[in-house]
């Protein structure tokens, strides 16, 4: 019928190129071709007690970035235990730890090489999530997109 399906989402910019923005289906296609289920990844993240929300990043990347929320209640007992802030080098040395774990059990395109920690909670509130707790991508890619790709570099 001259439609050609190809599960992506996209939309026309002011000269009317197609412009593909998001993947219907949740699958992040990487550089190389693979396929990865991305919410494989953030539930295995997210089983560990340091981190409470993740979303991996790497459609047509060579590897996966992580946007991770630190859990709440392991956040304000390391920082009771450790007196150190939100801001202090050792959070992120706490949180790769964690990160170092999960890529222990998983393959090689699925491990996250980097990650940056997200401003605050992905809400509802914040748009950054469905009212069904699914992970907005489209909305943290337009918030975070920037430094998520600084990752590459």
């Amino acid at each position: 019928d001259g439609w050609l399906h190809t599960g992506d989402i996209g939309g026309f910019d002011e000269d009317g190129q197609l412009m593909i923005t998001d993947r219907k289906k949740d699958i992040i296609v990487n550089s190389g071709g693979d396929n990865i289920a991305p919410q494989r990844v953030e539930g295995v993240l997210c089983m560990e007690p340091e981190i409470g929300q993740a979303m991996v990043y790497g459609d047509r990347h060579p590897h996966l970035v992580a946007l991770i929320v630190p859990d709440k209640a392991w956040l304000t007992d390391w920082k009771r235990d450790t007196g150190n802030h939100e801001t202090d080098p050792e959070l992120r040395a706490a949180i790769g730890a964690a990160i170092d774990r999960v890529n222990g059990s998983l393959s090689n395109i699925e491990k996250v090489r980097h990650f940056i920690l997200a401003d605050e909670t992905f809400s509802i509130d914040n748009s950054e999530m469905t009212p069904t707790m699914k992970v907005r991508r489209h909305v943290l890619k337009a918030r975070y997109g920037d430094r998520l790709e600084a990752l590459y570099r």
